[in-house]
């Protein structure tokens, strides 16, 4: 089921969202999706690891989200909430480390923003299931805005790539499994 993420990161300043629908049960989208490699995306796994240097291509994104710089705020049977905190506009992984949600839910440096990153699935029509994601980012103050309108066009210009390349091999893998 969705989980609560106004309760993470309400009003937030960014806000994106995928849905693919797959003839499956939401446990088997749930199974493929958790096998996606950060190299299965070309243009996407290219640019996560650009924008996140170190970052393997052999890594699963499920890995990936449980993992520094990324921390779990939130997690149920086919859902993961993370959180990542930092200067995500520059180039000098410059994340520092959250070590609790209660860390993620009061961070307030200056310069900096809050992402929240969920994936879930959840019942779809025809007994299927669909598989969902919702990136949130929120700066917090007016110099961490100015940072995060330097990256907005970088958003605003790829985040169709989760859904056409992420997702929706997620949603192949499922069905193919079948």
């Amino acid at each position: 089921m969705r989980p609560d993420l106004d309760a993470w990161l309400a009003d937030p300043a960014i806000r994106v969202c995928h849905r693919r629908e797959a003839l499956v049960d939401e446990a088997a989208l749930w199974a493929a999706a958790r096998t996606v490699r950060v190299g299965d995306t070309r243009v996407l796994g290219r640019l996560l690891r650009w924008r996140i240097p170190g970052v393997p291509a052999s890594i699963t994104y499920d890995d990936l989200f449980r993992e520094a710089p990324f921390a779990v705020l939130h997690e149920a049977e086919g859902a993961v909430v993370s959180g990542l905190v930092g200067r995500i506009w520059t180039l000098r992984r410059d994340y520092p480390l959250i070590s609790s949600p209660d860390e993620f839910r009061s961070w307030s440096t200056e310069g900096t923003a809050r992402v929240l990153y969920a994936n879930w699935v959840e019942p779809a029509g025809s007994g299927g299931a669909a598989l969902v994601s919702e990136t949130r980012v929120r700066a917090t103050d007016r110099d961490g805005r100015k940072g995060l309108a330097g990256v907005r066009p970088l958003i605003s210009g790829f985040n169709a790539l989760i859904g056409r390349e992420a997702l929706d091999l997620a949603v192949r893998r499922a069905q193919a499994g079948a």
